[in-house]
């Protein structure tokens, strides 16, 4: 077996439903898959003296698990007041309407398209609620609407799909780019060297202990992957699919199609860049 304090980021172990840290509960979604691990973590945010909340990425559309978030909530006295996504991707944002609806709670999002209410959600932004303050992180990459929160009191930070509990994301190309992801790792960097976070509450798998270990392998492995994927161009290997086949010949055959998304954003990069 393998120590966790051993492994990128020092995930936690145990059991990933329950409290994370002061501030965080993380209910989790029932939809594990290769891509979403062990499902979706749902987060519910607030002060410990606080009756009200924010939930963090609904998650799916599976009417059990939005009543086991609000279930969560309310065993804990505290009432659902906003809604927040970290992205629009249906694993995080398909149940935030009947989530809504169920909480007659706003939903604010960088999309407009996935917004219920007035409000939406920028860099810079500063949400507070019931004395809770989470800040607004852009962190375009895995998507152009990723968003990560900063939870200044717990020194942590909600990252989406940005960073993973386990494993490395996916820059879903065309909407995602690589050199956005890139800038998006530095500063999430920035806010562990300049803001004393050190924990990484992810929308997918564990939580890690060593926030600032964590980006850094992200970086070092994005790093990796376009050397590898630059040589294999340099090599013949033309197409996505062909450079998939070379580069990621040791990864699970069932996570190719999402690694193909990565290997277009790399080409890309490479290609703006003038490297091939």
């Amino acid at each position: 077996m393998t120590d966790a304090a051993a492994l990128p980021g020092q995930p936690r172990g145990g059991v990933l439903s329950g409290p994370a840290t002061a501030r965080a509960v993380n209910v989790l979604a029932p939809n594990a898959s290769p891509m979403t691990l062990d499902g979706t973590n749902t987060w519910i945010v607030s002060e410990p003296d606080s009756d009200l909340a924010v939930v963090i990425d609904p998650g799916p559309l599976d009417e059990g698990h939005l009543a086991n978030v609000i279930g969560t909530a309310e065993k804990a006295g505290k009432r659902v007041a906003l809604t927040l996504l970290t992205h629009g991707h249906p694993d995080h944002a398909e149940g935030a309407a009947r989530f809504a609806e169920l909480t007659r709670t706003p939903v604010r999002a960088l999309d407009p398209a996935l917004r219920l209410g007035d409000e939406g959600l920028g860099p810079g932004d500063v949400i507070g609620v019931g004395g809770l303050e989470l800040r607004v992180v852009p962190t375009p990459g895995h998507t152009a609407d990723s968003l990560c929160f900063h939870l200044p009191a717990d020194q942590a930070v909600l990252t989406g799909d940005t960073v993973l509990g386990r494993g490395t994301t996916v820059v879903a190309h065309p909407d995602g780019r690589l050199g956005d992801y890139l800038d998006s790792l530095r500063r999430l960097r920035s806010l562990t060297v300049d803001d004393g976070v050190h924990t990484i509450l992810p929308g997918h798998g564990p939580v890690l202990e060593d926030a600032q270990g964590a980006v850094e392998y992200y970086l070092a492995h994005r790093a990796h992957r376009l050397a590898q994927v630059e040589t294999a161009v340099e090599n013949g290997y033309r197409t996505p699919s062909e450079v998939v086949a070379h580069v990621y010949a040791d990864v699970d055959r069932a996570l190719w199609p999402a690694a193909e998304l990565s290997v277009r954003a790399q080409l890309e990069y490479l290609e703006e860049h003038g490297l091939i």
